[in-house]
């Protein structure tokens, strides 16, 4: 699933091929989505003018005139800049045709993905609960350590908690938690103040390096271009069970928590 470098990334490179544009037409193949595109989609953003495209959590924000397009990329979601004429390949479910002749195209072979237009983004079912974004100043050490002061949960799945802290993920939990020497499953209420500043400080890190990496491609995502992400040549556990660790070559390990893999080094991160 395409995590929030993924997503910034994948906003960044339809920027500069959307805002300005108008959009002419929007063409649904197939409005079956994790939620169904709603029928007056259509005309709700035709003849409207793209202002911004911008991100909230793993939701790209589709700035129009009046109102925005919320786009969910699901688990194998794309968008892509291609000219208007272009034939559809298979799972090409959604175009948003612009005047300078190019289409913003929506592929999407596992259909988890979604796109809903909103007059006021901030109070839709979608967004209108989402916690802090981890890459802007309110999310910092105080912060997260009043929340896990609050719960007796496994730290990693509390970071995964999207209305607390809003699109760390699964990878870039794994990460932070090695760097910041924490067990991923050392309860929240435990966790000391300089823990918290470590794991604030290592999420963040990680976050902008995978951005300046492109994201990481493990399976279906690409950037708008067609390019791969390259940040999973940076791991340091995840994705590596048996693996030596980087630092203290002890094999790598795996484990589930909350339905989701967990990789860490059972060394580096003593419980």
């Amino acid at each position: 699933m395409p995590e929030l470098p993924e997503v910034e990334t994948t906003c960044n490179g339809i920027r500069p091929h959307c805002v300005g544009y108008r959009i002419t037409n929007v063409v649904v193949r197939n409005p079956h989505l994790r939620w169904p595109i709603s029928s007056d989609l259509i005309s709700m953003t035709t003849g409207q003018t793209i202002r911004a495209i911008s991100r909230r959590g793993k939701y790209i924000l589709v700035t129009l005139d009046h109102g925005t397009l919320i786009i969910h990329l699901g688990m194998s979601g794309r968008l892509h800049i291609l000219p208007n004429q272009t034939t559809p390949a298979k799972h090409d479910h959604v175009d948003i045709l612009l005047d300078d002749g190019h289409c913003l195209r929506y592929n999407d072979a596992r259909r988890f993905g979604s796109m809903h237009w909103a007059e006021n983004p901030t109070k839709h079912f979608l967004l209108r609960k989402l916690g802090v974004e981890p890459l802007t100043e309110h999310y910092d050490s105080h912060y997260l350590y009043t929340h896990c002061q609050r719960r007796r949960i496994a730290i990693k799945p509390l970071l995964m908690n999207h209305h607390i802290v809003v699109g760390i993920g699964n990878i870039y939990a794994s990460e932070a938690l090695f760097l910041a020497g924490v067990h991923p499953e050392k309860i929240a209420s435990s966790i000391s103040q300089a823990e918290t500043k470590r794991i604030v400080q290592y999420s963040k890190d990680r976050l902008k390096v995978a951005i300046e990496k492109g994201g990481s491609t493990l399976k279906d995502f690409l950037h708008a271009d067609g390019k791969p992400g390259y940040f999973q040549h940076h791991f340091h556990v995840y994705g590596r069970e048996n693996e030596p660790c980087h630092r203290c070559q002890t094999p790598i390990q795996k484990i589930v928590q909350a339905q989701r893999a967990t990789f860490f080094c059972p060394q580096c991160q003593g419980a």
